[in-house]
């Protein structure tokens, strides 16, 4: 009879599946470079990958509160964090792509897009909350913010929402990896809603 692996082990090995999920686009686009070489444009395909895979690994993260809830996954809770902090990363890589090697960091340039492109704006804003939950998301500022760090975190679905609008905004040509996007946030806010509804009728008091 195999022996049961403890639980530690098995959420250690849950996480380490995760930061391997996380870490495949990143790996799949430096393959891609190393075989078929930069391409005409590698700043741009190196954009819009990394912007891509930031905005659905929020999206990702944001699914794991309604499986535990709908389908009693009890192990996805501690995945949350680390695929939101994958977002983070593939969203902070996006802009620093953007900033270095599209405009060379030049602070006019940077600033003339901050201020005369709505969807620049609107990229750099939910940036800027991504920021502030990555840095809020270890144990100590849980505990100095008590029961605020809740209400804080809750501001993943702006910067979420943001994200959506951002890539809706700068598209040209094919919306459909948008719309999918945007269906999968609308979805997980109808579950978000949902699961506030079932809590106020079980306990109406």
């Amino acid at each position: 009879m195999p022996l049961a692996v403890p639980l530690s082990k098995k959420r250690k090995l849950i996480q380490a599946l995760a930061v391997g999920v996380t870490l495949m686009p990143a790996t799949a686009l430096v393959a891609q470079f190393a075989i078929n070489g930069p391409g005409a444009n590698p700043i741009e395909e190196v954009t819009h990958v990394t912007g891509e895979w930031g905005l659905r690994f929020v999206l990702l993260s944001l699914a794991i509160t309604p499986a535990r809830q709908f389908f009693g996954w009890r192990w996805a809770p501690p995945l949350r964090r680390t695929i939101g902090l994958a977002g983070f990363c593939y969203a902070a890589l996006h802009l620093a792509t953007y900033a270095y090697f599209d405009l060379g960091l030049d602070k006019d340039a940077i600033f003339e897009d901050l201020t005369e492109r709505p969807y620049v704006m609107v990229g750099m804003a939910g940036f800027v909350l991504l920021l502030i939950l990555a840095m809020t998301s270890t144990q100590g500022w849980m505990k100095r913010l008590g029961s605020r760090w809740h209400k804080l975190h809750k501001l993943v679905y702006v910067a979420a929402t943001l994200g959506v609008a951002h890539h809706f905004w700068l598209i040209k040509a094919d919306y459909r990896p948008a719309i999918v996007h945007g269906a999968l946030l609308v979805g997980l806010l109808g579950a978000r809603m949902a699961s506030r509804s079932r809590k106020a009728v079980l306990s109406p008091g």
